[in-house]
């Protein structure tokens, strides 16, 4: 078989044992070769140089490929944004993945924490301060539009190169509460500073002393220093992820929102934007310009991705070799194996997903409601018999696989018919008696209205809660963010809605600190309790026992049969996915899908294509 089928049970202990360990997992020796490896060069008094050394002064061009390696793509989606600082959604954060360059990087096979921008670090005896080296021979970069990656230049015409400046400048940008970035929440607490600039009570007159003092120095071009509010033992996790990549301050400047737009934008990563044709289309090609070392190991030079809502739809396409991966229809999920076995990868993404509650808007203002509608839901038999097995129960928030996450069968109501009516009943609505009509909204797709109907089912039988009780509506993905904004008001935000979280690090504190601390200005409305005291306590906490034990109390505090229920978690995705023979790559648990690591036989997707 060309391709395996990845066994998630497997994929899941792996990760959780290169969590648990702090560092790489243990990898088999390579096999050998038929030809040992070439022994090194003797040991000269002056370094060898290979070829012309490059006037780094001077902007670079470059043509990009004129017969590219073409990966074609389907997205259920449009691309919201491109901004590293506003991304939030797992299809901007890939393509933040491959267009800019971060602090660090995420190792794909083993998850360790690797070189990018930063070539190494080290972190103070107290454990407030990261120093970071960084490379300085990263260019920001251009597509022309006429087949040539450009290197820009600076007022004075002298080739720009990412610096520490770039990022002390990105960074400090992504702590202002102006910008609207839910991410600029989830790395404030950590630096020092970031938070009393993110949540100043007056946005339009922020201190400009204020965001000088944030904790973030560019000591010179090559020296970043990032100074912590506390020994955060997660924060390294943190120094991949898009919101700490390196903006190109003059672009932004000139362009404002704008800058992100096809010609406008400026990046640094292994791909350029060639197009973006909202809602329709959008590819990017390989950056010519990347130093050698940094371009990866995969030969694809072009990606081209088609927006193409309808699962039907993108299955034919695939079925007809024109894309190389799709996802599977339900209805044709047992042909599909029969027939494509060995095309055919199962991805666990660490993917959690949930039916979420506005705690501020009636009937969910009561706590009992809300563990009633999570007791009702038959999970189990949700994932065997709609999702065709593909997730595993959840109960609790964070997956296997992550630093402090319980054993994924300890904590949580779970499905419990006689508690839920019981809770219903403690909130004044036996058997649903006098319980209102209720929103409920989900992304568009025709799974995501598989699983409210399976909703309204359970609800219906086991509480008396008739379907036409539950108002269902559906929406684009980026809309639903916005119209379960905590910014909204009750009146015209949804009652309840579907959503899922993805890791972004491998820490507890991603999961319960991020989504559910009441100072994140959560979706749910939560107010501020002792839990969030504890969520704080647990992400200070140095000693990792400690940790576990209170991110095992919290779970239990927000999901356990006297919590707080703001949500109710469902499953941890499984996917199967169908992928061409040609195609060769590897999933990405954190951060987006690393395309200048994948490889494509192009003579045999040629071949396939009729071409």
């Amino acid at each position: 078989m060309k391709k395996a089928l990845f066994s998630v049970f497997a994929l899941l202990i792996i990760g959780s044992m290169i969590l648990s360990a702090c560092g790489p997992a243990a990898t088999e020796a390579p096999a050998a070769t038929e030809e040992p490896a070439a022994p090194p060069p003797a040991a000269t008094e002056e370094p060898v140089m290979t070829e012309e050394p490059v006037d780094m002064t001077i902007p670079q061009t470059a043509a990009v490929a004129s017969d590219p390696v073409t990966n074609y793509a389907v997205s259920t989606t449009e691309l919201p944004n491109l901004d590293p600082a506003l991304a939030e959604d797992s299809v901007t954060i890939q393509y933040v993945e491959n267009l800019f360059v971060q602090l660090t990087n995420y190792d794909i096979v083993t998850s360790e924490v690797v070189p990018e921008a930063a070539t190494s670090w080290e972190n103070s005896e107290d454990g407030l301060t990261w120093t970071f080296q960084l490379r300085n021979d990263i260019p920001w970069v251009k597509y022309d539009g006429a087949g040539n990656v450009v290197q820009e230049a600076d007022a004075d015409g002298h080739a720009r190169y990412v610096t520490a400046f770039d990022f002390e400048y990105s960074l400090k940008r992504a702590c202002d509460p102006n910008l609207g970035s839910y991410y600029s929440g989830v790395i404030a607490p950590q630096i020092v500073g970031c938070s009393e600039v993110f949540n100043s009570e007056d946005p339009d007159n922020i201190d400009p002393a204020l965001f000088d003092a944030i904790g973030v120095t560019a000591v010179d071009a090559e020296t970043l220093e990032i100074n912590l509010a506390f020994p955060a033992s997660f924060f390294l996790s943190m120094t991949p992820m898009w919101t700490m990549s390196a903006t190109p301050q003059w672009a932004i400047e000139e362009y404002g929102a704008e800058w992100v737009d096809a010609g406008n934008i400026v990046t640094s990563g292994r791909y350029v934007l060639e197009s973006w044709d909202k809602g329709v289309s959008r590819s990017a090609l390989r950056n010519p310009l990347m130093p050698a070392d940094l371009a990866g190991s995969g030969n694809i030079d072009r990606v081209e991705v088609s927006v193409v809502p309808d699962t039907n739809t993108q299955y034919a396409l695939w079925l007809n070799n024109e894309v190389e991966n799709t996802g599977i229809p339900s209805e044709e999920l047992d042909a599909h194996l029969a027939e494509f076995g060995d095309e055919t990868i199962q991805v666990a993404d660490l993917a959690v997903f949930y039916i979420s509650f506005r705690m501020t808007k009636p009937p969910f203002d009561n706590v009992h409601v809300r563990r009633a509608f999570s007791a009702a839901f038959d999970r189990e038999t949700y994932i065997n018999e709609v999702r065709q097995g593909q997730g595993l129960v959840m109960t609790h928030f964070a997956p296997p696989g992550i630093f402090g996450a319980p054993p994924i069968d300890e904590i949580g109501i779970g499905f419990d018919p006689d508690f839920a009516r019981a809770e219903m009943e403690a909130a004044g609505y036996p058997n649903c008696e006098g319980f209102p009509q209720v929103t409920l909204l989900g992304y568009s797709g025709a799974s995501t209205l598989a699983w409210i109907e399976f909703a309204q089912a359970n609800w219906s039988e086991v509480l008396g809660c008739s379907a036409d009780l539950i108002q269902v509506e559906q929406q684009q993905f980026s809309d639903l963010l916005a119209t379960t904004d905590a910014s909204v008001p009750d009146e015209e935000a949804p009652h309840m809605w579907t959503l899922g979280w993805g890791p972004d690090y491998a820490d507890e504190n991603n999961w319960v600190g991020d989504v559910l601390n009441c100072e994140q200005l959560t979706r749910q409305k939560r107010e501020c309790n002792e839990i969030d005291d504890l969520i704080v306590e647990a992400r200070e906490e140095s000693d990792p026992n400690r940790r576990i034990e209170l991110y095992a109390q919290i779970e239990e505090m927000f999901f356990g049969p006297e919590g707080e229920v703001p949500f109710f978690p469902i499953f941890v995705r499984i996917a199967f996915v169908g992928s061409h023979s040609w195609y060769d790559y590897t999933p990405a648990l954190f951060g987006g899908d690393q395309w200048y690591n994948d490889s494509i036989d192009a003579e045999a997707q040629a071949a396939a294509r009729g071409e």
